[in-house]
Parts: structure tokens; sequence; C-alpha cells
């Protein structure tokens, strides 16, 4: 990438959006169900568990304003990256309160940086925003988001589970996930649950849902999982194990994507101070997919 076109890139650098929504019951349950989960029905006042504010204050794009991967079109909020791939790379959330069913809420936004590198696999651009989101008593989340962008790979083969191999350029590295843990549960991705969350979302991305374009024109294996949904049922087995934990911080990072082709595993382990618990995502052939951390309250 040349300079001119990283300076151009890096003029969005101070953008900022703001969108407004209201935590409706409905648009929780329905994610419980997603998730599979057996909780009451959501009232008034009830406390929105981490991370689902993914839910809320989506940028509704009109259809002509979408780009051709589903996505709303570049140059609007995000800086206009002439590269087609892209993906949620990972995040840093605390959680001061509670967002609670009922209240508005209001999502601050910030384009904070905007970084060229050149991996393994060609040119890379990483987009770093910063979100707010404030409930009827303030502040309640904060959230620094990564996203990178990358270029189409040139052919691709042996991409079942391990990965990608691109033509004249190295294999992405595998990395291996620790040995042991306290929690386990198999996710099956199937599209329904894939279209589900994209729908909760409002997320048009094809990758998601479209399998002839996630294979024909970005080179998958087949519908990817999506990060975010990833990391919330990282935290969700958190939930399930301590049940009354107040979750103060979250981080995770994306390692490899995770298709519908083939079930994954979600993993926990307390740590010994107490107050940090490791979870982490492999595939089917037990390769790390997402690594996090959240820190109990």
């Amino acid at each position: 990438m040349d300079s001119q076109t990283l300076d151009h890139l890096r003029s969005w650098v101070g953008r900022r959006e703001q969108v407004d929504d209201l935590i409706a019951p409905s648009r929780v349950a329905a994610l419980a169900a997603t998730l599979d989960r057996d909780d009451p029905a959501p009232l008034p006042g009830d406390a929105l568990p981490p991370p689902w504010h993914w839910t809320l204050c989506v940028a509704a794009a009109r259809q002509s304003a979408l780009g051709p991967d589903g996505h709303p079109a570049r140059g609007g909020f995000l800086p206009p990256v002439p590269l087609p791939r892209r993906m949620w790379a990972g995040g840093r959330l605390t959680f001061p309160q509670p967002l609670r069913v009922g209240e508005a809420v209001q999502r601050r936004s910030q384009v904070l940086s905007v970084d060229h590198k050149s991996g393994r696999s060609g040119d890379l651009v990483f987009v770093l925003v910063r979100h707010e989101f404030h409930g009827a008593h303030g502040l309640a989340v904060t959230e620094e988001h990564d996203i990178v962008y990358r270029e189409l790979p040139s052919a691709v083969s042996d991409s079942v589970c391990r990965g990608f191999r691109f033509a004249g350029r190295q294999a992405p590295t595998l990395a291996a996930a620790p040995a042991s843990c306290a929690w386990q549960r198999e996710i099956v991705p199937d599209d329904v649950l894939l279209f589900r969350y994209s729908a909760l979302t409002f997320n048009g991305h094809r990758i998601h849902y479209d399998r002839r374009y996630v294979t024909e024109v970005e080179g998958y294996p087949g519908l990817v999982v999506h990060g975010p949904l990833i990391a919330t049922l990282l935290l969700d087995l958190l939930r399930r194990n301590l049940p009354g934990a107040a979750i103060a911080a979250f981080e995770f990072k994306a390692h490899k994507p995770l298709f519908d082709i083939a079930p994954f595993s979600v993993h926990g382990q307390p740590e010994g101070d107490g107050k940090t618990v490791r979870l982490w995502a492999t595939d089917a052939e037990g390769w790390l997919a997402m690594s996090a951390s959240a820190s109990l309250a």
C-alpha cells in the first residue's frame, strides 16, 4: 500500500458516530434463545449480560448504501480500506455498570487509529475504534474494537479446518490451545445459528449467511462464524458455570476463523486469584481459534 493511500485512510482518525437505541425485552429474549439459554422472560430493569450490547445501537444503512460484501459501503464512518476481506480481530471491554432492559442507550464511537502491516498473507490494515455505551445512569460499557482488512487469497487449499495456504505465501501459524480446562461446551455452528445472530445484530456481512459468496468470492470453505458470537459464547460459558459472577472487564483476540462445516468448542479455566477466568475457543482439530480473559468484580 502506498503512502498516499495510507495518508488518505488516516484522515478518518477522529471521525465520530452516535447511535441511539432502546433495550427491548423481545430482543433480549431472542438473543437468549439464540444462545440456547432457558432464561426467564426479561423484565424492565433486568441487567443486560455482557457482551449483549453488541445487539444494540447498530448502524442501519439503507439498502442502496451497502457494499458488495453486505456491509455499509466504505468511506462513511469507517475508512475506505481497499482490501476486500474484513474481520473482527479482537477487543478490550470494561463494564462499569450494567445496562438494563427497557432503558434508552446511546453508542458514541470514534476512529482512533489506522495502521498498515505486511503479513505472511499480504497487506493488512488495522482500524481501531473506541465505543462507549451510555445508559440511563451514565457510562456502562467501554470498548476498543480491532478491525482487520486483508487481501483475498490467490489460491486456497487444505483449508477445511486448519486455516489457509496462499499460493506463493507462507501458511498462517496455528496456535496450540491450553491442554486442560475446568469447563467445556461443544457448539454446532449451523447456518440457522449464524443467520439468527446476523439478524439480531443487523449484520449484513455476506460471509455469515451467503454460501456462494463466501466460498466463490472470498475463498473460505464455509460460512464464517461471527467473531463477536464466539466471544459471546465464551462469556456465556462463564455465566453457565458462575451464574452469580459480575464481569468487570473482558478482552479477546481472534487467532483463526471458524466455519459452519464443523463443530467447535468453548473452554474456561478460573485462575487461582479468584478474579480472573481464562477462556478460549478451539476448532474441530483442537487448534486455538480465540483466546480471552474475563476479570470478575
